[in-house]
């Protein structure tokens, strides 16, 4: 029979130790309870062995001897113990043992000392307690500088404090040691987890683009590790993607943190990661975060983290201070009172606890929520030139406001302008498609307070200059795109076979679809640089390119309604759209008035759904384009409009009918298109072979036609009922044209014809991805050609034609910032693209856009193409020509 074998307490110990450092802390706890039973057995087996109690240590009482093995092992046991506490939500356990231990008669060696001492340091961070925890951080990497994995770790938990500090020079020194060290002795997890912490410590220093690259690099490293771990670095990238302003991606990353942390016992975290949602619906939705402000703040009360209640106490006051705002949607905030001795009170705890940021918004929102509302100002804060990008805004934002308010709207403008020309310097390094749109939630406040500020003056040059800041904010940018890259060709092909595989359900909502989604966004995100910046044009510039048979109508949407800026090659004016706020209730019904009327072609039902959607777009009519165009016969318009206005199908209105339409994401692109001769300016070189239209239909200068040299290519997808017959009809207008059909039609087959072809013609199956646009689709042979399929296009055609539902459609993010696949391939080059924002019936489609190509082979330009095809078939149908129409 075998003899019983003890438990090594010190094997027990790294195994809890282990268990500790991969967050499986139950399951850590539960072994730290085995091997220190373990150690008092073996203890007390010594004991009984001698007979005797153990002699004293060599040299006497009150000699300084070194510590028994045994010692050593108790106080670490205790201080990997107090930090387990601490993350199960035992914050007042923790401290105490941490406390208990350095003060005790139990003997340990100065390197156990100094990592106790780590322990209480992190366990104070926790709290809030930041010059405590700095203290105690400081004293334990002085103590054990022999041991540089166990300094890199505790440099790793002083660099958060730095980081609460705003001390970020410190907090990245502490990393780059802590890096080298990890580099030298440490694991590759190590070395990853401190390289994510260096890109959260860019994220706090505004440098989107390094944080995002270097946070995403290190994920699939420490999320291996665990589900507690993959958690953290999901939690840290919301924080990201919240400031890039696509905050939808960033609550969901948040609310999963916060169930894996609850799951995985760990309150601290969960917390903080709900403190994380709370800022974030902040941003357009305060009522909701408010709630989940006061829930964070209930749970950092809880665990004895008063600091960090106070952080969620802020969070839940700005939110109800933010009534009186708009939202991105142009709705006014509602909210409720707070009671200002409790906003000074939060604010004054939070600069205590040195969380000045955090006090600093507060104290700003509080002055931005006076002026609204007339209330005498209070002192607003002084804010440093380092401060965050969202402090710095805020101090724009009330200046602007109070001068609004005062009636120094000269003023108000000027300071609103200031502050969006500092955000526009920032954003000028990041070309992403997805960036730019999103970044604009910075500016919103700022540009809407400009906006009202211009409509008062009445002054069509100032309407217009701030009618072109809103179009143009995400269109400055000139983005440089990188060469071909062979792993996101095979993610984008692997997430086309997802997509197959899903049939056409929710195939987004897949673990694996969303992995590969996030990891192609960042890499575009972080590849994707600034070649420069593109100014916007004047009135004056704008009415220069326009002849006496064109006139401009630049939409604009402020706190007082819509209005839109008339501009011809005479003069402009400014026409305010009366009615606009009941007009606005038809949009919504627009869309499915659109769709059913594509879907009941005949029947009783038929001439029902007609008659509405007759009766609607006549109303729209009335109120949007009659005033503008009373007095204006011009064939052709350009019209630049606001995020409300998106989807509008111009050219079904009554008032516009036999007119040629180009809706251009800005005036300002339009006149430089135009002088480009037909580049867009977006970055490439190769595309831009031809101007704008016939010598017939020209706009302000003479232009080339599309038809020299090379014919279009025309691609029909799967199962769409008349595509062949559609090609066939554009086909015939042309002296010779491509098609890609069947199994030819793919999307290799498509991206390479699409470099070579002056126009592209796409006839397939559409689908619009709401929450990332940059995925919606058009069905080929072998998959979806995507978005961000678009990107890595060499060259790209002139013009496109996207005969596919809901090929037109975009997603609206922070009032003026629309994105979709038109706007992707805009942004990549083209010309012009016409599109459909709804569903089009077959047959539509395919009469209209066989016509459009016969204007297109004589030279027209695309818009007046599409406006002779309208007028040839008596079609009228939501296709819209996007960009340089004409």
């Amino acid at each position: 029979m075998l003899g019983f074998v003890p438990v090594d307490p010190a094997v027990r110990y790294e195994a809890a130790r282990a268990l500790a450092n991969d967050r499986r802390y139950r399951e850590a706890e539960a072994a730290l309870d085995e091997a220190a039973a373990a150690l008092d057995e073996a203890e007390a087996a010594l004991d009984a062995a001698a007979g005797a109690p153990a002699p004293a240590h060599e040299g006497g009482a009150d000699a300084e001897a070194s510590p028994a093995p045994d010692d050593d092992l108790r106080a670490r046991i205790a201080g990997t113990r107090a930090y387990v506490l601490d993350q199960l939500g035992r914050p007042d356990e923790a401290e105490a043992l941490c406390r208990a231990t350095l003060a005790g008669e139990t003997r340990m060696s100065a390197h156990t000392r100094g990592v106790v001492e780590g322990q209480l340091g992190t366990i104070l961070l926790h709290r809030g307690r930041l010059d405590e925890a700095d203290t105690w951080l400081g004293r334990a990497i002085a103590t054990i500088p022999g041991d540089p994995l166990a300094v890199a770790n505790v440099r790793m938990n002083r660099s958060l404090v730095g980081m609460q500090r705003r001390d970020l020079a410190a907090a990245a020194a502490d990393l780059e040691l802590a890096i080298a060290a990890f580099e030298a002795h440490g694991s590759a997890v190590d070395v990853a987890e401190a390289r994510h912490n260096l890109g959260y410590t860019a994220l706090l220093a505004g440098d989107l683009v390094r944080a995002l690259r270097e946070m995403g690099a290190a994920r699939p490293v420490v999320a291996a590790a665990s589900e507690a771990n993959a958690a953290i670095c999901d939690a840290d990238m919301a924080e990201a993607l919240r400031d890039a302003g696509l905050v939808t991606e960033a609550e969901r990353l948040l609310r999963a943190a916060a169930r894996a942390f609850s799951k995985n016992g760990m309150p601290q975290a969960r917390a903080e990661a709900e403190l994380h949602l709370a800022w974030s619906l902040l941003r357009h939705d305060p009522g909701e975060g408010a709630k989940i402000a006061a829930q964070a703040a209930r749970h950092f009360d809880a665990l004895g983290a008063t600091a960090w209640g106070d952080r969620a106490r802020g969070i839940r006051a700005r939110s109800l201070l933010s009534a009186g705002g708009i939202d991105r949607r142009g709705r006014v905030i509602g909210g409720s009172r707070i009671d200002d001795a409790e906003v000074t009170a939060i604010a004054r705890a939070l600069g205590d606890a040195g969380f000045t940021s955090d006090a600093t918004a507060l104290r700003l929102t509080r002055e931005l929520w006076r002026a609204r509302h007339g209330v005498r100002a209070g002192r607003a804060p002084q804010v440093a030139d380092t401060a965050p990008l969202e402090v710095r805004m805020l101090a724009f934002e009330v200046r602007a406001e109070r001068a609004a308010r005062a009636g120094a709207d000269a003023q108000s403008r000027r300071i609103a302008a200031a502050g969006l020309d500092e955000l526009t310097a920032w954003r000028s390094s990041f070309g992403s498609l997805d960036l730019q749109t999103s970044l604009a939630m910075h500016g919103n406040t700022l540009m809407l307070t400009g906006l009202g500020a211009a409509v008062r003056s009445g002054r069509p040059e100032v309407v217009f200059e701030w009618s072109e800041r809103a179009r143009h904010l995400s269109l400055a940018v000139v983005p440089l795109r990188p060469p071909a890259d062979p792993e996101q060709a095979a993610e984008l092909s692997e997430l086309r076979m997802l997509r197959a595989d899903a049939g056409g359900g929710e195939w987004t909502d897949e673990p694996r679809a969303i992995e590969l989604g996030e990891r192609l966004r960042r890499r575009q995100w972080t590849t994707t640089g600034a070649e420069g910046i593109e100014n916007p044009v004047g009135l004056a510039e704008a009415s220069a390119a326009l002849d006496g048979d064109t006139a401009l109508l630049s939409y604009v949407f402020s706190p007082a309604g819509l209005s839109c800026v008339v501009v011809t090659a005479a003069g402009a004016t400014v026409v305010p759209l009366r009615g606009w706020n009941e007009a606005r209730t038809d949009l919504p019904a627009l869309r499915s008035d659109l769709d059913m009327s594509a879907a009941v072609r005949s029947g009783p039902m038929a001439d029902v759904v007609r008659r509405s959607l007759a009766d609607r777009l006549d109303r729209l009519s009335a109120v949007i384009v009659d005033g503008p165009l009373r007095g204006i016969d011009a064939a052709r318009l350009v019209i630049t409009a606001p995020g409300v206005l998106a989807g509008l199908p111009w050219t079904m209105l009554p008032g516009v009918q036999a007119r040629a339409i180009t809706v251009a994401a800005s005036a300002s692109r339009w006149v430089h298109g135009r002088r480009l001769g037909g580049r867009s300016g977006a970055g490439r070189s190769g595309y831009g072979r031809s101007g704008a239209g016939s010598a017939a239909a020209a706009v302000g200068s003479a232009a080339e036609p599309i038809t020299r040299g090379d014919g279009p290519t025309f691609v029909v997808g799967p199962r769409v009922a008349r595509g062949l017959e559609e090609a066939a009809a554009g086909a015939s207008a042309w002296p010779h044209a491509t098609l890609l059909a069947g199994a030819d039609a793919t999307v290799d087959a498509v991206t390479t014809a699409a470099g070579a072809a002056r126009v592209l013609h796409l006839s397939a199956h559409g689908r619009h991805a709401l929450d990332n646009p940059l995925f919606s689709g058009l069905q080929l042979h072998d998959g979806a050609l995507f978005g961000y399929d678009i990107d890595r296009m060499a060259t790209v055609p002139e013009v496109v034609v996207l005969s596919a539902c809901e090929a037109g459609r975009s997603a609206v993010r922070w009032g003026e910032e629309a994105v979709g696949m038109t706007r992707a391939w805009l942004h990549a080059g083209v010309r012009a693209v016409i599109a459909a924002p709804v569903v089009v019936a077959d047959d539509d489609a395919c009469d209209l856009l066989g016509a459009l190509h016969t204007g297109l082979a004589q030279g027209a330009s695309p818009a007046v193409a599409l406006a002779d095809a309208a007028e040839h078939t008596g079609i009228r149908a939501p296709f819209l020509c996007h960009g340089n129409g004409f």
